[in-house]
């Protein structure tokens, strides 16, 4: 079964004469929902930095590796996927309900683009349910809220925050939004975070995010690796740790990529 959003008037809300992020991603992913402008400003960024194309498959493929391990190593069943972006293949409830038809997945995001294309994300196995939640990630009390008709928060929920926190620019800010969510959850429940990092060795990282917080919106924060490792204090971070989200416990038929790319993740439990 699935919840579908109501979709109301989107063409005020979306801008197709500015270059947006989760279009740009999916032009580096080779899907086809983007405009001519996300392609020119793709293109641009690519120069700055060739590798950037990457950094969006090493976080699709640490994203469908993580939610395998909690389906089937983990006994997980049930996925709070905030800052969803738009559906390409093997979304969160594609993945889960492979190995688990049961499992239910709520997606969040606040943007009309992915909004308008949310209907990919709500299909489901007739045992599973999937609901999309038109929602700022800021606003944890409702995300909650409204997750709650369809999680039951009194047993074990994988939140995953792939990509999304880098857009909340306070440190403080952005770490209570984690921890709030994270308090909400039962012992047992697990974070999975990815996060664009800044590296001395990676200069051309930090030029292609100046391009785009000049050119494009949202605006991106970048953060160390360790100031990302901080999102799981208090948490039992599981092997290899914060990485490069394609060391993240690699998978045989894996896209091969670089040795590093600078979009870090991991995966903690809540004891």
């Amino acid at each position: 079964m699935s919840e579908t959003p109501a979709v109301g008037a989107l063409g005020n809300r979306i801008r197709t004469d500015q270059p947006h992020t989760a279009r740009i991603w999916n032009y580096w992913l080779g899907g086809k929902d983007n405009y001519s402008v996300d392609q020119e400003v793709g293109e641009q960024i690519r120069k700055l930095h060739p590798g950037i194309g990457e950094y969006a498959r090493a976080d699709r493929q640490f994203l469908q590796r993580a939610v395998r391990y909690l389906v089937a190593e983990c006994g997980i069943r049930q996925f709070l996927d905030i800052g969803t972006g738009l559906p390409t293949a093997d979304n969160t409830h594609e993945v889960a309900q492979r190995i688990a038809p049961e499992s239910r997945v709520v997606y969040v995001d606040n943007d009309p683009i992915v909004l308008a294309h949310a209907a990919a994300l709500l299909t489901s196995t007739p045992e599973g349910r999937t609901a999309y939640l038109d929602e700022d990630l800021r606003d944890t009390d409702t995300i909650l809220a409204r997750a709650g008709q369809l999680l039951d928060l009194d047993r074990p929920v994988a939140l995953i925050l792939l990509g999304v926190v880098i857009f909340i620019e306070d440190d403080a800010q952005a770490h209570g939004i984690v921890r709030r969510l994270m308090d909400a959850l039962p012992a047992g429940s697990h974070l999975v975070l990815s996060h664009t990092v800044t590296r001395p060795d990676m200069p051309d990282v930090d030029a292609a995010v100046a391009f785009w917080n000049e050119h494009g919106t949202p605006r991106l924060t970048q953060r160390s690796p360790e100031a990302v490792a901080g999102f799981f204090d208090g948490l039992q971070l599981l092997g290899p740790g914060v990485v490069s989200c394609n060391h993240w416990r690699p998978a045989l038929g894996d896209v091969a990529l670089g040795a590093e790319v600078a979009m870090y993740g991991g995966v903690a439990r809540k004891r």
